[in-house]
């Protein structure tokens, strides 16, 4: 009992909540003050995202299955979600305008695939680098795409079928749970981010801070670090708020100090120093597309 309670969330408040509905039962108290509607409990902090190396993101990579290494590629390059990726299909890439639309996942429901429209019912078109171009057009010539039929929405619904770029060995969609436990958690230890699986342990070791929503953050962080805008990086990773793409990414932005000195000094000395309006050389950051074809 105690083992359980201890891992809900505000622990101490409801502890305190439910000491109060006690007392009040036992006529102690008139009321429970931790019951009022102008009451909230503290939400949980969240830690701070930590971006992997780009030395990191290529090792793990590497490290996948050969027919899935380009869908490793498309999450940093592209920045699209794990399920998006597994929905990918040939009609979503446009190898003449440079350019992926995400207009789909494959998900679990009820622990049954599905297609369905990306998280928050957001769709939207991301530039394609040209190196992930490159890597993905080897991909169709190794392992063309293969018309995969799942319900659209939830199980019983009506099928659709689309032409996917990632299937596996058996020409079905990836199921997130098997990929997750087999594939991804193998790569992480081959480059070395977890420990090899314990003598008698069932399982690889727990990795919640390197699932393959790794891969998305590496891609933000790159392109803050080039001088992005917030709301351009938000659209591109699909977010309904640039304020929730600020608040998760808001450490990793360039400091501005330096910047800041600079234009004053600009200004008080006659216009010398950086030009208005570029970003110095400290801000001339290797981008995905870079990373992945240095």
């Amino acid at each position: 009992m105690v083992g359980n309670m201890a891992k809900r969330k505000n622990y101490p408040e409801e502890f305190k909540r439910d000491a109060l509905d006690l007392a009040v039962e036992d006529g102690l108290v008139a009321r429970n003050p931790c019951r009022s509607s102008s009451v909230r409990l503290p939400r949980e902090a969240k830690k701070p995202v930590t971006p992997w190396t780009v030395e990191r993101v290529e090792a793990v990579i590497e490290a996948l299955p050969r027919r899935f290494r380009a869908g490793g590629s498309l999450g940093f390059g592209c920045g699209l979600r794990q399920g998006e990726i597994f929905g990918v299909a040939v009609e979503d890439i446009d190898f003449q305008r440079n350019t992926v639309h995400v207009r789909r996942q494959v998900r679990l429901v009820r622990s049954k695939q599905v297609f369905a429209l990306p998280k928050g019912e957001k769709l939207r078109t991301v530039p394609l680098p040209d190196a992930i171009a490159e890597v993905l057009t080897r991909h169709m010539k190794n392992f063309p795409p293969v018309s995969v039929t799942l319900p659209w929405g939830k199980p019983g619904e009506e099928p659709r079928t689309f032409r996917l770029l990632f299937t596996t060995v058996k020409d079905g969609a990836y199921n997130r749970s098997v990929f997750n436990m087999g594939d991804w958690k193998r790569a992480l230890v081959a480059a070395g981010v977890i420990p090899p699986r314990e003598r008698g342990a069932r399982y690889l070791a727990a990795a919640p801070a390197d699932g393959m929503h790794a891969l998305r953050h590496a891609y933000a962080s790159v392109l803050l670090d080039a001088g992005e805008s917030v709301k351009a990086l938000s659209e591109y990773l699909g977010h309904s708020d640039p304020g929730f793409t600020l608040r998760t990414y808001t450490h990793l932005m360039p400091q501005s100090e330096s910047r800041t000195r600079t234009a004053i000094d600009a200004v008080m000395r006659g216009g010398r120093g950086t030009e208005q309006g570029t970003h110095g050389e400290d801000h001339l950051r290797m981008c995905p597309q870079c990373a992945l074809a240095a």
